[in-house]
């Protein structure tokens, strides 16, 4: 082996991993040369789309093999190509690698659509938090058994203008208040939008003393019990929201330019360095301030998956251990480049190494992480949506 290739090795799989993990990457690397590798990720953030290519760059210099990102808006259709492909007996589909979490996940792993378990075969993965961020290993509430490899955790979090909002609401039903004390300036994207539904799970959390059933597979008889407050909150809230809640923005993205545009006084996000972001890309005013609702909000873990069927299942398997290394974990969580906080156990990482995650804080940041709340069970989702749609799609 070439002294270039093993320094190469030697970053990506890092420290603290298993004697054999090298032999493991060096088969995969010998397979995987030559191989292009089509990575269905949403597209919706130029920065998420930016680091995707540098994260390409690095793997085609270090590895020889090309990636692809297929720019979706919804991993769903994604899951739909994967079984029409499996159906018609492909065994070399289309998709490569995919971005997914939720009841994504749950229909892949239950419909035998993906190759697995697949952690095994990443010695980075030695490095993730499993312990200290649950989520990783639970999906929704649906254990991942290695099908999947954690790449970043994401919390719902809120964004005012402190100029406007010097004391933001700090509960839903504070928010009902400041909604109806200032009409037209609230309001949150439209399910089936990813944000839109994690807004309405939270209501579901905050309305629900009693969480146990949102961790089991829902039935009608729980559903309709659980979601009585939540349409009962809505209606309330509805006629104090922007348009008055006869429209809806199509995504959060929108929400965020018109907060900066001061048509909102309140959006919301996944990403807790959201506004950090988009205040260090001049996209956000610097009296944009960002934080959590004190008794916690919606927070899980996002993750990448292969497919049962992937035709470059060596080379996929390569560049997630390389989005989990530590540096391009630190690039990530880089205010500056995206963002988003990573899945690594810093504490376990060299001394420079972990010097890589140290960064002052930044205007826009969550000054008081809260306690991140575990997704409802994935067969929620769906219900959900549906019903709001039922009750407020028109």
């Amino acid at each position: 082996m070439s002294l270039s290739r093993r320094a190469a090795l030697a970053a990506l799989t890092s420290l603290a991993v298993p004697a054999w993990a090298a032999d493991s990457i060096e088969q995969l690397a010998n397979h995987a040369r030559g191989q292009t590798v089509f990575f269905n990720a949403w597209a919706g953030s130029e920065a998420i789309n930016a680091y995707i290519q540098w994260a390409a760059q690095q793997a085609f210099a270090q590895w020889g093999f090309k990636v692809e990102h297929v720019k979706i808006s919804d991993a769903a259709d994604v899951v739909r190509r994967v079984r029409d492909e499996k159906a018609a007996g492909r065994t070399r589909g289309s998709v490569d690698l995919m971005w997914i979490n939720g009841e994504n996940f749950l229909a892949m792993k239950r419909g035998g659509l993906l190759h697995g378990p697949i952690t095994d075969s990443l010695p980075n993965y030695a490095l993730v938090d499993v312990q200290g961020k649950p989520t990783t290993r639970l999906d929704f509430a649906e254990p991942v058994e290695g099908m999947e490899a954690p790449w970043g955790m994401a919390q719902l979090t809120f964004m005012v203008d402190s100029k406007h909002t010097p004391q933001p609401p700090q509960t839903i039903h504070a928010l009902l208040a400041y909604a109806k004390a200032n009409p037209g300036r609230v309001t949150y994207p439209r399910p089936p939008d990813f944000h839109g539904t994690t807004f309405l799970k939270q209501l579901l959390l905050d309305l629900n003393p009693a969480r146990e059933v949102f961790y089991k597979p829902q039935t009608a008889a729980a559903f309709a019990k659980a979601t009585e407050p939540v349409w009962a909150y809505l209606d309330a809230l509805h006629p104090h929201l922007w348009r008055s809640g006869k429209q809806f923005p199509a995504h959060a993205a929108a929400m965020r330019q018109m907060l900066a545009d001061g048509e909102l006084h309140w959006a919301l996000t996944f990403n807790p360095n959201d506004a950090a972001n988009e205040i260090a890309a001049g996209r956000l005013q610097a009296s944009i301030s960002s934080y959590q609702f004190p008794g916690g909000t919606i927070g899980n873990t996002h993750f990448l998956a292969v497919p049962v069927n992937a035709s470059a299942r060596e080379a996929a398997l390569l560049f997630i251990n390389l989005l989990l290394s530590p540096a391009a974990q630190a690039r990530k969580a880089d205010i500056s480049v995206w963002g988003d906080p990573t899945v690594l156990d810093t504490r376990r990482l060299s001394p420079q190494d972990r010097a890589l995650f140290t960064q002052k804080p930044a205007p826009g940041q969550v000054l008081a992480t809260a306690p991140a709340l575990p997704e409802p069970h994935g067969s929620w989702v769906d219900p959900l949506e549906k019903e709001w749609l039922r009750r407020y799609g028109t």
